[in-house]
């Protein structure tokens, strides 16, 4: 029984070597298997968390793997779609900029309160979420058939907000509460 707690890792780590993969079908143009991929990478993100959460197999490593692999994953892809065209450059840049916020942020977070767990917000598993939804469709469009462009509009309205909604939120809670912790 101890061996299905590991689950939840094993599709994060699976997730992490499926980057490779899909960046390496987007560049070549073969949308079809980059978008089956993906889509499978998406579902994954979602399977791996209900299972942590429904059976209570969360662990340490799984809280660095998920968010790892989700990073690597999207990062890695906006990047190739921007390059491709597919998404615009500047939403990439915007991304990448947030997690790089992120990053930093919760590196002097940790620094200063000396706490170890930060606890992912709301706002930004609905980010990963639409950032996997737009990615997924952007490569569905590549490899079968195009939306509407309004479709697409909105879908990249939706990510640059919950990206800048949820790179302010954070920025927002670590300031206070360092400030917090740094009072008593």
């Amino acid at each position: 029984m101890n061996i299905l707690r590991n689950i939840p890792n094993i599709i994060s780590t699976l997730r992490i070597l499926m980057v490779y993969p899909i960046a390496f079908f987007i560049w070549e143009e073969a949308y079809h298997n980059a978008f089956i991929l993906m889509l499978i990478a998406g579902l994954s993100d979602a399977l791996d968390g209900f299972l942590a959460r429904t059976f209570h197999w969360q662990s340490k490593l799984g809280a660095l793997l998920d968010p790892a692999a989700d990073k690597l994953l999207l990062v890695s892809i906006f990047i190739i779609c921007g390059l491709k065209g597919f998404l615009p450059l500047w939403l990439v840049a915007l991304i990448f900029l947030r997690d790089i916020v992120i990053v930093i942020g919760a590196f002097f977070y940790q620094k200063v309160t000396q706490d170890k767990k930060i606890k992912p917000l709301l706002i930004s598993k609905v980010n990963t979420a639409m950032q996997i939804i737009l990615v997924v469709l952007t490569l569905y469009q590549e490899a079968m058939q195009a939306f509407p462009n309004h479709i697409n509009v909105l879908l990249i309205a939706l990510v640059t907000f919950t990206t800048l909604v949820s790179g302010i939120t954070y920025v927002m809670l670590w300031t206070r509460y360092t400030l917090e912790y740094k009072n008593n």
